[in-house]
Formats: C-alpha cells, structure tokens, sequence
C-alpha cells in the first residue's frame, strides 16, 4: 500500500472532522445553556441520542460525497434515518436542518466546498440515509461514529467524534475528533459535570486549553494531532500539526490504566482484579467514549481494557478510529486473548475473545494478556 494512496482522503477526513467538532461544540454549548430536554430523545440501547448525532452524520455524509465526487462513497453509521422521518420528530428535524446548514455555511475555513444555496429537509435525509453501508471485507467503507460518549456529550464532559475508512477488511485511516480533550491531562480526571469548570479557550490567545483532532494512516508509523480552530481563525494544516506517540513507561506501579465510566459498559470488577494482579498503583482513569484511545496515543495514559457483559457485541464504529490511531502512535490493541481486532466481518467485531485491550507497548501488553488469564480463570464471569 503506498504511502499516499489516502492522501486526498485523509486530507479531506480530517477537515470534515474538525467541522463536526465545531459542531457538537456548538449544539453542546445550546445543550448546557438550555434546561429544556426537548431534543434529547432516548435511542434503543437506552444512551441518550441528541441532534448533533443526526447533525454530524449529515454533515459528514454530504462532505465526503461532495469532495470525494469521483468515488462511490459508502458509509456505514450509527444513526438510522427511520426515528428522524417519523412524524414526531418534527422539531428534531427542524433543529437537524438548521444546525447542519450553519455547519456547512463555514466549509470554506476548513479548505471545503459549502452547498451553493442551504439543504432543503430532504436532502438532509437523504445524506443521513445513504450511511447505510453494512461493511465487510470488500471495497472501501467509511465508519462513522457522530457523537462517540452521549452521556459525556450530554455532561459536557468527553465524548469524540470518530472517522475510519475499512479497505478490503482492513483499517487504512482514522480521524478522531476530541472537542473537550484537555491540551494538560491531569484535567483528564476532572469529572466537571458542567462546561464550566474546565478552563476556557481565549480566541486572543494561541494557546489552546482543549479540544483536538487526531489522524492517522496505515504504515506511516506516526500519528498526529491538531488543535481545534479557533474563533474566526482559518484552518491551516502545517503549523497546527504535531506528532503524538505513546508512553514509554512499562512498569506497571507507574502506568495509569483507563476504563468506561459507566458500569453498564464494562466489568469494573474484574478489571480491578486484572489492574491488582498487575500492581497497578494508580486509580483508573474512567473516561467516556473513544477519548481512552487518544489518551493511550498521546501518552496520558498506558492501558485501557474493556470487559463488556457476554452477549455484547462491540460494533466497528466505537474502535476502527481509535485503534490505528494507538497502533500508528505506536501502541498495541487486542482482544483480551491477544488476537488482532478483526474489521472485516460487518457491523460487529465477531470472534472477539472476552473483550479489548489497548497498550502502550509491548511488554505492558504481554503482561496485561497473562494477568487476564490468570484472573479469568479465579473469576467466574
């Protein structure tokens, strides 16, 4: 695979990106201001489902199609359009087309096209209902999560929004989009319920307090990140861009492990039992959404592991992004039987052995795997 066969795409992915984070920003910004819960609807997994997922998906829907004109753009998403068409969901709609519209009315800052005049409601749907791709191990597929982490989104806390393109099977670019990653990580473990209590951003000053995007493509062996675009500022690629890579640390008394904060998610239990075994020191981290892969890329972290309730079936969207980008950075990420992640058998990752690792290095990994062993066997999960 050469190394610039993704160069338009991954160019065009990371802009999209940005725009969808500003986005969210702005819709999160309407969310924490309002106290009424009108838009926020409950989606079947029961996790909270607001306009910026439909928002998102939209956006990003008609952009790849629009700067990618010369391909056959499949795109496979979380968000189905049949909730949004029904007749209830008229104010939804409405605050969908209007919130996607303002979106796209700012293209030309990120280096895209806008729409010549705004999208009608149609068009809307119709860009949400071509992410209707169901993956697989032939030709090209994007993968879309819009709003990664609802209830980090909902709080104001950290959520992502996450973009891969799968080639025959394979994962060959990821972009992650992190609005309220922040730029120190010891503000990471703030559980700030509101925005108000993570330091704000200055459009004066050039320093940025939070929110990036990372990127990465396959076989490069590097990993990047940019900071979100400020105020009124354009978006320019080659001085925002800096190179992350994973921690070095591999003594498990120093490492920092990350977990999902909500226990519906993940067996906290006998994650504890695998962290006590390995002689972790460190409370864990406990972060919504595929921010846990960021903070593993960049160092903030050494270990995330997830345990989810047998019968879960993890689906493609919530680890495609995240995982190039820890394995570019230099990581390693399994499932807990120390098998690659496979991304070419649909919606799902069918196969996966107990649940997900992700690490900073080798030799962590390694003991990671043999402390799941030993305590899978004393547990009786």
């Amino acid at each position: 695979m050469g190394e610039n066969n993704y160069a338009k795409e991954l160019d065009v992915a990371v802009r999209v990106v940005h725009m969808a984070c500003s986005l969210c920003q702005r819709v999160q910004e309407g969310l924490v201001s309002s106290t009424s819960n009108d838009h926020v609807m409950s989606k079947d997994d029961d996790s909270l489902v607001t306009v910026a997922d439909w928002s998102v998906q939209a956006t990003v829907s008609w952009l790849l199609s629009e700067s990618l004109s010369n391909q056959k753009v499949s795109i496979v998403a979380e968000e189905d359009v049949q909730t949004l068409s029904k007749s209830g969901s008229l104010g939804l709609l409405t605050a969908v087309v209007n919130t996607v519209n303002e979106c796209l009315a700012e293209a030309p800052k990120y280096g895209l096209q806008s729409p010549k005049k705004a999208l009608g409601t149609s068009q809307i749907l119709e860009a949400i209902s071509q992410c209707n791709s169901t993956g697989g191990r032939n030709g090209r597929h994007w993968v879309l999560d819009p709003v990664d982490g609802t209830l980090g989104f909902v709080r104001g806390d950290q959520y992502a929004v996450a973009l891969a393109l799968i080639e025959e099977g394979k994962i060959v670019i990821g972009v992650l989009g992190c609005p309220n990653y922040p730029r120190k990580k010891e503000w990471l473990s703030h559980h700030h319920h509101s925005s108000q209590s993570m330091p704000k951003m200055s459009d004066t000053s050039e320093t940025w307090e939070k929110g990036c995007v990372m990127y990465a493509q396959r076989g490069s062996g590097e990993a990047w990140m940019q900071p979100l675009i400020q105020g009124n500022k354009k978006h320019t690629w080659s001085n925002s861009a800096q190179r992350v890579q994973v921690s070095s640390i591999d003594d498990p008394a120093l490492a920092t492990f990350c977990e999902p904060v909500e226990r519906a998610n993940t067996n906290h239990s006998f994650s504890a039992g695998v962290a006590h075994s390995m002689g972790f020191k460190k409370q864990p981290l406990r972060v919504h959404s595929m921010v846990k892969y960021a903070a593993i890329a960049r160092g903030d972290a050494e270990i995330f592991m997830k345990f989810a309730q047998s019968g879960y079936k993890e689906k493609i969207w919530d680890h495609a992004a995240g995982v190039i980008i820890v394995e570019e950075a230099g990581g390693v990420v399994t499932d807990a039987g120390g098998h690659p992640l496979d991304f070419s058998r649909g919606l799902y990752l069918e196969g996966l052995d107990r649940g997900i690792v992700a690490c900073s290095g080798t030799i962590l990994h390694e003991k990671l795997i043999g402390a799941v062993y030993a305590s899978w066997d004393s547990s009786n999960l």
